[in-house]
């Protein structure tokens, strides 16, 4: 396994991010321990979750998968560098989401409680809270690490502006500030690309990219659909991505045969090789999901594959791939 460090901190994760969110909902607790178990075989120390993940959204069960396999003991939870989230609501009343400091608070309790653990390694905000100032948010962070409860802060789905203001209001306070930014990132979505890549390379953030196959458009949905399966890009959001794009990902299924590998292998190692990206968050339903993963840390994509992967999946940007302002300026 290769590690890195997430952003500018000292802390090693593997570059390869376990998503949780399909434990519970999709994954048996059995099947869900097991892929844990394999993840820390195959050196995957970086765990994914959120508050919300669950059967019913906010019900916390993935979180309580991860806090059951962590009790079996093993030294499950030493070796595992352990994230989650708040923000999205929990319940319904009108201090059950958002990040007012009293919310935080009783999240990061709550999530603690289920986790079985006392401390978070990285704790994320699910999304910009833009009715809460950020000295109260910065205020209510710094109790929790005064507290030992969490080691480290992360933000997702922030636009390149949030992570600039996040981060001068940290420095204002002498707080090291956000270490990472998790930000929908994959070859057919290059928005990040514009100006949240760059500020997070500016200011020391690991990019982590969730959505990495896109839905599972770019996991070889077309050669499934051939072979009678069921892919998961057939369906929902990932289908009408699929309707508007069938002739590029027809190429990109066809580009990746030509060069003997598998397309969500491509689409990670792509990732892999952008400046600036910690690591995919991969999501897998089985164990069988998780081995295949594997592949994208062996491969190399050669100049002339990373060109042609240009050409099919542009970057957002009318002069060229060029981060902002040039993108759009000069």
């Amino acid at each position: 396994m290769e590690y890195t460090h997430l952003g500018r901190s000292g802390l090693s994760v593997s570059r390869l991010v376990l998503g949780t969110m399909n434990f519970g909902p999709q994954t048996s607790e059995a099947d869900s321990h097991a892929i844990m178990d394999r993840a820390h075989q195959h050196g995957i120390n970086f765990f994914d979750t959120a508050n919300v993940y669950g059967v019913t959204p906010g019900d916390g069960v993935t979180e309580e998968i991860i806090g059951r396999w962590f009790a079996t003991g093993g030294r499950r939870r030493d070796k595992t560098v352990l994230a989650t989230k708040a923000y999205l609501p929990t319940g319904d009343g009108p201090n059950e989401s958002f990040l007012s400091a009293l919310h935080i608070r009783r999240a990061c309790e709550a999530s603690l409680k289920r986790l079985r653990t006392d401390y978070i390694d990285l704790y994320q905000m699910h999304h910009i809270d833009r009715n809460t100032p950020w000295e109260e948010v910065w205020e209510a962070f710094s109790v929790l690490r005064q507290q030992g409860k969490v080691l480290y802060f992360g933000s997702s789905n922030f636009a390149g502006w949030h992570i600039a203001q996040a981060q001068e209001a940290a420095r204002s306070r002498h707080f090291l500030g956000l270490v990472s930014e998790q930000s929908r990132y994959n070859l057919m979505t290059r928005w990040a690309e514009l100006e949240v890549l760059p500020a997070a390379r500016a200011y020391g953030l690991g990019l982590i990219p969730w959505g990495p196959l896109n839905g599972g458009v770019l996991a070889g949905v077309l050669r499934k659909q051939k072979q009678g399966g069921s892919p998961r890009g057939g369906s929902g959001r990932a289908a009408v991505a699929l309707g508007h794009h069938l002739e590029t990902i027809a190429a990109y299924e066809k580009l990746c045969a030509g060069i003997g590998e598998e397309p969500a292998h491509v689409g990670l190692a792509w990732l892999l090789a952008q400046n600036g990206v910690t690591g995919p968050i991969i999501g897998p339903r089985t164990v069988g999901h998780l081995e295949g993963s594997l592949r994208a840390l062996q491969l190399t994509l050669d100049d002339g594959t990373l060109a042609e992967l240009d050409r099919l999946f542009p970057a957002p940007a009318p002069n060229g791939a060029k981060p902002a302002p040039e993108a759009y300026a000069w």
